[in-house]
């Protein structure tokens, strides 16, 4: 453990800046300045030094633990209470969004030739919870950290486009708060992206887009463990190759650990035991966790392997966020 307190320190101070970059200027989200920060140490002589050495060990401990200590906590923003209140037919149009996002950006991503995971990854966060979503489908998948970088910067950076396009775009459309709300929750990927988004039509717009981003936050588990499943299938066919990959001697896990941690968590908050400072603190805990968890990843990329598919992973992003944004509008006019 010795060995990763530079790396955490690195860590700690990185997310300390991130935040004062939100600070000073609130366009730019926490996790977006913590990706950026990252990927400035990993190509900064000195500091890129410094993270393929005496960093590296703490920042893989941060890349991978605190991303999923980060995805357990999510769940505490879950309540099943509010998202039945949807009624079953939206809650089934939200499910075929979902589904249609999916496939609709893996097949965008194919058609663009992106390799490895890349597709599967993108998609994944992009339908259902931006990076929340990539760290869940790529421990079920045994992908390697590095591999995650591209699809985690996509979605951050697609998730900050949104909180200043589609304000823009609803004022054109001159789209009610309850739409333009439900528009957001439909089709921005990470929780705090939609929260920053939606509160820009007000509380009625906020609170319509958090219950729709909820319910797409639940189907985590289900397409995590579908996923499970398959790559447990694509195992057993190839004798194991997806192990080897990864280093270890054990099959893909079908639910990872802390997926049945996010999944308990939304049970503690449907029952309303934990009062609200405790969630409060609990959402600071989460951003701070996953902060860490961005700047560790960045840091882990050089700008040559950043750049090897950056361009066509670019063009496969933008068009499938505005697959995304298309869809998520039909969905709320019909909400």
């Amino acid at each position: 453990m010795r060995g990763t307190v530079p790396g955490l320190l690195a860590a700690a101070a990185a997310v300390a800046a991130s935040f004062l970059v939100h600070l000073l200027l609130p366009a730019v989200p926490v996790l977006t300045a913590a990706v950026v920060l990252g990927l400035l140490a990993a190509n900064v002589p000195g500091s890129a030094a410094m993270a393929s050495g005496a960093w590296k060990p703490g920042l893989a401990l941060a890349a991978r633990k605190f991303l999923r200590a980060g995805i357990v906590l999510l769940g505490l923003k879950v309540s099943l209470v509010d998202i039945a209140g949807l009624g079953w037919s939206a809650l089934g149009l939200i499910v075929v969004l979902v589904l249609a996002a999916f496939a609709g950006t893996y097949a965008i991503c194919r058609l663009f030739r992106l390799p490895g995971d890349e597709p599967v990854l993108i998609a994944s966060g992009f339908s259902i919870c931006g990076v929340s979503a990539i760290g869940a489908m790529a421990a079920v998948r045994r992908t390697r950290a590095e591999d995650t970088v591209v699809p985690i910067a996509l979605v951050t950076l697609c998730g900050t486009l949104a909180i200043a396009a589609l304000p823009l775009a609803g004022r054109l459309l001159e789209l009610s708060p309850e739409v333009f709300g439900a528009w957001a929750g439909a089709s921005v990927h990470d929780v705090g992206q939609v929260v920053a988004t939606a509160q820009t039509a007000g509380g009625t717009a906020l609170a319509a887009a958090v219950v729709v981003k909820l319910a797409r936050v639940v189907l985590l588990a289900p397409l995590t463990a579908a996923a499970g499943l398959l790559a447990r299938r694509t195992d057993t066919r190839k004798g194991g190759s997806r192990e080897d990959r990864a280093g270890t001697g054990s099959r893909p896990p079908l639910v990872p650990l802390f997926v049945l941690g996010f999944l308990a968590l939304i049970l503690v908050r449907t029952s309303g035991l934990l009062p609200d400072p405790v969630l409060e603190g609990a959402a600071v805990v989460q951003d701070l966790l996953f902060a860490a968890a961005l700047f560790a990843l960045g840091a882990g990329v050089r700008v040559r392997t950043l750049f090897a598919s950056g361009a066509r992973a670019a063009g496969a992003a933008l068009t499938s966020w505005v697959l995304i944004s298309g869809l998520g509008l039909a969905v709320a006019v019909l909400l």
